[in-house]
């Protein structure tokens, strides 16, 4: 399996404009997969420059329903004219910030022939399934850092979901934002390879308060993962993890391909 980062909030080339947010372009043995699309379509014009063809995506894939992820659905219903999108049949519900700003998907997408709403589980085939994991318990909780639901509610995050990809005997899950807990969602898959931010971004790394991140990094150590993180994990938080977690830990910016 090849991923190559097309959009997220760091780039490892200048030529590159970095963006919060992320969009995965992922070549399996059976599929072309685009997983998340970013806030804008910034990811699009780094597709272009990489000589990443989306026009041939045949799978798309919406992890949650917030913009930073899902802002360039729309482009890439334009460019793509086959591909289905699978996302949560929660994905379109409102999403807010606790002071009330929209960081939901537009809703005149709505209604796109081309979405798939996906509920608890999907297998798409042998390669691919979509897990929410709505109906799982989470022994580690979870954290709605300030993000609220319809009538300001704080969020379940039922809308966010995960794809699993097995290949080559390897379980590879792929998260946008790991919003139901890192801890939870490691515990409920245990997977070879885990990709996508682990949202730790508000997490101490310096004094008494960083204490709950050391016991995460030891956590996470606890499984044999091997994790490539972005996005909302923070870069303080990340090189915390990396200089407890060594190579088990990589650090994926725009314009990053990796082989698994």
């Amino acid at each position: 399996m090849k991923l190559t980062v097309l959009t997220e909030n760091t780039v490892c080339d200048t030529a590159l404009t970095p963006e919060h947010g992320v969009s995965f372009y992922i070549e399996t043995a059976a599929h072309r997969i685009l997983f998340d699309m970013g806030q804008s379509a910034l990811f699009a014009t780094h597709a272009t420059r990489m000589g990443v063809d989306l026009s041939a995506v045949d799978i798309a894939v919406l992890s949650h329903g917030h913009y930073d992820h899902g802002g360039g659905l729309a482009h890439f219903l334009q460019i793509n004219k086959t591909a289905p999108v699978y996302l949560s049949e929660h994905a379109f519900e409102p999403h807010y910030r606790k002071d009330g700003t929209d960081i939901g998907l537009s809703a005149a997408l709505a209604r796109e022939p081309r979405l798939v709403r996906v509920g608890e589980h999907l297998k798409i085939d042998d390669e691919l399934e979509l897990f929410a994991c709505n109906c799982r318990e989470r022994p580690f909780g979870t954290d709605t850092a300030g993000l609220c639901m319809a009538g300001m509610e704080p969020e379940d995050f039922r809308h966010e979901q995960y794809l699993l990809i097995k290949e080559h005997d390897k379980r590879i899950l792929i998260s946008g934002c790991s919003h139901k807990g890192i801890l939870n969602i490691v515990e409920w898959f245990s997977p070879d390879v885990l990709i996508g931010g682990l949202h730790l971004n508000k997490h101490a790394t310096i004094g008494a308060e960083s204490e709950a991140l050391a016991r995460i990094a030891g956590q996470l150590m606890q499984k044999d993962t091997v994790y490539y993180t972005c996005h909302c994990t923070g870069i303080p938080q990340y090189d915390f993890l990396r200089e407890r977690m060594g190579e088990r830990i990589c650090y994926l910016s725009c314009g990053t391909t990796v082989q698994i």
